[in-house]
């Protein structure tokens, strides 16, 4: 009877297939093999595409008259440190007892592009059937079931397709605009940063994250500040008085005046006094007041770029680092697949969630996370997920979100510090959407404040209060900051607000200026970067919004933290090691410039974001990989004969 080969993508995930299918026998030079099983590994990379040098010596020089380099037909390489387990793979897959290949590499783009090199070099025959393990978690249980429904490899070439043609989009891309720019531009370049000679480095991400980081500091820069003047008004009896700030609507003598500086304040304080003067003696008079209860749900799950902006946030780590550490979480069975997009379940997974649950019940010996689900048991709440936003089959690509899988438990104690609390960030986030909304009572009310005759002209104070009256799912997620005075404010203000009536006329006791000024935007760190390159070039600070507007991003959800380390190792931007603040270096300035007067829409997240989303349309089978092809030689050529040209 024939072997079935089953191929990871690391000799520790193989361990996990071994384990799971009950194979004891010994581990031998490079695979593992039992009477039906044979397992064997990658390990990352063993192929890579050739250098241009490769396809001809001259190629080795850098010269305009060989520029754009498109080749034909393309020359790839196993990689020489590899190059052992490139020949245990070949010599095991050419074995005559093999019937069947299970590709069990990593459940993504790039997975599959690990594995299909392999395959295309090694040539196995024909005649072999081939299959594709999907799995979104390494316990044992899922292990199985991927095997089990493992698909034919062929349902995946539409995948396999774009992962060819990203690499091939980042080679043609950063090979020619490299080469060009630094011929053209490079010993400028080396004058203006005092270096004997230097080279431009471009890439289709990377110069456009770079274009985000310089633009912002230059805005930053640039930015001069403006002062203005609010008008605020202090209304009712002392004991329980309460502020209201004034806006102009149009019943306001100030409506469209020139005096204004936005629609709440003046541009010069003496203008702001005299109008301040004009209001003593009048009187005032509650002409709206709206009383409501608000409801907040707990956020969507985490996605890749979700947790990596907390975890900069909270621990002050980069994203690299959160990847790995919740690649390690994934690997010791603790979480779901880490390199998703999604913030949400499929049906499928909703329905099994007792699963996750009961397993945390029982496994996660932590007080805090114990107390939690004792309420949720005490309270009956609702593990049914089905018709609630956190379940939605089609904002699901590859995976969904990042969830613990209730098991992996006796690898918990032996994990280092700071992956225990990052492990429980997400425990916590996932217990948070079975708990009930956070509940708020709120008042809004407007004070006309006018002469004591009927007038038709009348000044608008706003004041409004805001306080939770259940926690709900906040009882998780309580922010550890502290209260911000605004919030304070609000939540006075609620008190004195609750006994007022509309209509009734109240005293003004007196006005005030209170000077406040423009304020610079902020430099992205580490974590909010990733989160703007996620929504094509915007930081989308706002949770809700973030969930409204997703699109097609910058980069993906597994490369993302790579582009920032590459930019700053190579020295185009600086992280600040304590804060994760990023500014860039003079250096990544100038090349900003470069590309900025050479080819600005390199700079452009809509269009890297539109080269991300053709690759996402092979993937989908919407578009023939020809045509994308097609597109990206046209954009090279064009760009060439422009600059060239313009020379």
């Amino acid at each position: 009877m024939g072997k079935k080969l089953l191929i990871t993508e690391k000799p520790s995930v193989a361990m996990e297939f071994a384990k799971a299918l009950k194979i004891q026998t010994n581990r031998k030079n490079g695979y593992i093999e039992s009477e039906n099983w044979i397992i064997t590994w990658c390990v990352g990379h063993l192929v890579t595409m050739s250098y241009p040098e490769k396809y001809d010596e001259n190629l080795k020089f850098w010269r305009l008259d060989t520029l754009p380099f498109i080749p034909q037909e393309w020359k790839y390489e196993i990689i020489p440190n590899v190059q052992n387990q490139f020949n245990i793979i070949n010599q095991l897959m050419h074995r005559d007892d093999i019937e069947e290949i299970y590709n069990a590499g990593d459940s993504g783009r790039e997975g599959e592009y690990i594995q299909r090199l392999v395959f295309m070099m090694a040539k196995p025959s024909p005649n072999i059937k081939m299959k594709r393990v999907w799995i979104d978690s390494q316990t044992e249980e899922e292990i199985l079931r991927g095997i089990r429904e493992a698909k034919d490899l062929s349902e995946y070439n539409s995948l396999s397709d774009s992962a060819y043609l990203r690499a091939k989009e980042d080679y043609l891309i950063g090979i020619n605009f490299s080469r060009l720019l630094s011929i053209i531009y490079g010993r400028k370049l080396a004058q203006s940063i005092q270096e004997e000679k230097a080279s431009i480095s471009v890439g289709r991400v990377m110069t456009c994250v770079l274009g985000m980081i310089v633009s912002r500091e230059r805005e930053i820069r640039n930015f001069v500040k403006t002062k203005y003047y609010k008008i605020v008004g202090k209304f009712g009896e002392d004991a329980n008085s309460f502020d209201a700030e004034w806006k102009v609507t149009e019943n306001s003598k100030e409506f469209e005046s020139v005096k204004l500086y936005n629609e709440t304040g003046f541009k010069k304080e003496e203008d702001a006094k005299q109008f301040i003067s004009e209001l003593a003696g009048k009187k005032a008079k509650i002409t709206e007041l709206k009383k409501s209860k608000q409801k907040e749900n707990a956020p969507l799950l985490f996605n890749l770029a979700e947790i990596q902006n907390e975890c900069t946030k909270r621990f002050k780590i980069k994203p690299d680092e959160t990847l790995e550490i919740i690649q390690n979480l994934y690997e010791k069975k603790l979480v779901t697949y880490p390199r998703t997009d999604a913030r949400v379940l499929s049906t499928a997974v909703a329905k099994e969630i007792k699963k996750n649950l009961n397993g945390i019940a029982k496994g996660f010996k932590d007080e805090e996370i114990a107390e939690y689900i004792k309420k949720m048991v005490d309270e009956s709440y609702s593990t049914n997920l089905i018709k609630t936003k956190y379940v939605n089959d089609s904002k699901i690509t590859d995976h969904y979100a990042i969830i613990p899988t209730g098991q992996g438990y006796e690898n918990y104690d032996k994990l280092p510090d700071l992956q225990k609390q990052i492990y429980k960030v997400i425990v916590k986030r996932f217990l948070a959407i079975f708990y009930p909304p956070a509940e708020y009572n709120k008042i809004q009310l407007t004070i006309d404040v006018s002469e004591k005759e009927e007038n038709s002209k009348f000044e608008s104070f706003f004041a409004s209060g805001k306080v939770c009256i259940n926690q709900g799912f906040l009882e998780i997620l309580k922010s550890t900051e502290k209260k911000s005075s605004e919030n304070e404010n609000k939540e006075n203000n609620l008190e004195n607000l609750k006994t007022l009536k509309k209509g009734q006329e109240i005293i003004l006791q007196n006005v005030e200026i209170k000077e406040a000024e423009t304020t610079p935007p902020t430099r992205y760190n580490s974590g909010s970067i990733i989160l703007a390159m996620e929504n094509a070039g915007k930081l989308i600070e706002d949770e809700e919004l973030r969930e409204q507007i997703k699109g097609a991003g910058i980069g993906t959800s597994a490369t993302r933290a790579e582009i920032m380390k590459k930019l700053e190792k190579i020295r185009y931007i600086e992280i600040n090691a304590k804060t994760q603040i990023i500014t860039p270096t003079q250096k990544g300035e100038n090349i900003y410039d470069i590309v900025k007067n050479s080819m600005p829409d390199m700079l452009n997240p809509e269009l890297t974001a539109s080269w991300e989303k053709g690759l996402d349309l092979v993937a989908r089978k919407e578009i023939e990989p020809t045509e994308f092809m097609e597109k990206l030689q046209k954009y090279i050529h064009s760009k060439f004969d422009r600059l060239v040209v313009r020379r």
